[in-house]
């Protein structure tokens, strides 16, 4: 996957460009899509959102308005969206490469700029609990999600935490914890909130298939009254305190303030707070990659279809993408007997986080890395509502880096006790 906030380039026209209605009309005689490929649904939200256009009638209503959410522009802008979205099902299917390369035409045609607002999504999915939209409730702090929330259910909601920083290693919302292989794009979250894509890329030595984030994009997508779509972007030594229009809230709506973004360490440390969807995230930076910490609302974490089902922070790694215990075993630019003294100092317990700092010195020689595994247990510490889950000894982090040895002894207990029974 690339970067979300790069739609596909244009592409050289051959004699005359599409028209709008006959690329309608071919993409809505595309029927054979197959069943996983959600091209259709993309299909049918740009012909909804363009009925109001076409009925109109007018030049003005079908220009690109680079600068808005309306138009042609936005839509296309959206449609150009949903096929990126749903491109890893679709390949190889005719009705969705139709629809890419019809799309990039009629950027050209409409003279739309390929950056800007997208037009607002259609209604689906369930809404904010405690909305206007629910005529029992009082529309009240429609931008405060925790007031909202109280308001409705008479309590305060439950929040799910998330991060990854070194290797990269995810602690996903369920509490499994895997040191991962990943490298290119990767979206931590996607749900109908919020996109979240990291970008990680090799280093230290290829052998040791360890990689770092270099990248981090997140889009707050546009909720009604409460905040315009914001696009936050961040680079290892480039760690704005703005959003990538220079913004530094979710603008001049009502809500615009319930997003905000903060800094009490330029070029280090970035806090954005999303108060309408209940929702904070840190980003760091520290060794030469970025970390990447979230508290957000439950309700608003599990807010995605089926086709968004490729989140770390709701999954995990695939199964593919982890390291196994013989990689992270592998000899690295410092010893792991040092690693262990360097973490220890920070990391009493020897947790994941521990383990996770063991392998990240090793491999790297950075004593620096101990800074981003502390950092990513003191933001669980703040951002856990269950603190006896703060600790946690997964098997396969558990055991990474321990000695050979500690595995021979366990098989020659188990022979002794096998001996012992039989006799």
């Amino acid at each position: 996957m690339g970067d979300p906030g790069q739609p596909p380039g244009p592409r050289s026209s051959h004699g005359r460009l599409p028209t709008l209605s006959t690329l309608i009309l071919l993409l809505l005689l595309c029927g054979h899509a197959h069943s996983q490929c959600k091209i259709l649904r993309c299909n049918a939200e740009y012909v909804s959102s363009t009925l109001g256009l076409r009925s109109a009638g007018s030049p003005g209503a079908h220009r690109g308005g680079g600068g808005g959410g309306g138009g042609a522009g936005g839509a296309l802008r959206s449609y150009a969206l949903c096929t990126r979205r749903t491109a890893r099902t679709c390949r190889g299917d005719l009705a969705f490469h139709s629809a890419v390369h019809g799309i990039e035409d009629l950027m050209i045609q409409h003279n739309c700029s390929r950056q800007g607002p997208t037009a607002p999504p259609p209604p689906r999915g369930p809404g904010l609990p405690g909305s206007a939209s629910d005529p029992a409730q009082p529309a009240a702090d429609p931008c405060d999600f925790e007031k909202r929330f109280a308001r409705l259910h008479g309590r305060r909601p439950g929040f799910l935490h998330c991060a990854a920083f070194g290797d990269p290693h995810v602690r996903s919302f369920h509490h499994h914890f895997h040191t991962c292989r990943v490298q290119g794009a990767w979206p931590l979250l996607d749900n109908d909130f919020l996109f979240v894509q990291a970008t990680s890329s090799p280093v230290a030595s290829e052998a040791t298939n360890a990689t770092t984030t270099r990248k981090l994009t997140i889009i707050f997508k546009n909720m009604q009254e409460c905040i315009d779509q914001r696009v936050y972007q961040a680079e290892v030594d480039n760690l704005p305190a703005a959003f990538e229009d220079g913004s530094v809230n979710g603008g001049d709506r009502p809500g615009g303030s319930s997003l905000s973004i903060q800094t009490a360490h330029p070029g280090s440390h970035v806090e954005i707070r999303a108060a309408y969807i209940g929702t904070t995230i840190i980003i760091r930076q520290t060794a030469g990659q970025l970390s990447f910490s979230i508290k957000v609302a439950e309700d608003v974490a599990r807010a995605f279809s089926a086709e968004q089902d490729l989140q770390l922070c709701v999954g995990g790694c695939p199964p593919s993408q982890r390291l196994s215990r013989s990689e992270r075993n592998r000899r690295g630019a410092m010893t792991v007997d040092t690693a262990r003294q360097l973490c220890k100092e920070g990391l009493p317990v020897e947790d994941a986080y521990f383990q996770s700092c063991v392998f990240d010195v090793s491999i790297s020689g950075d004593p620096n890395f101990t800074v981003a595994a502390r950092a990513a247990l003191e933001d669980a510490r703040a951002f856990l509502p269950d603190l006896e889950k703060l600790h946690l000894f997964p098997p396969d982090a558990g055991c990474a880096l321990c000695a050979p040895t500690s595995v021979a002894a366990l098989l020659s207990g188990l022979l002794v006790l096998w001996l012992c029974i039989i006799q």
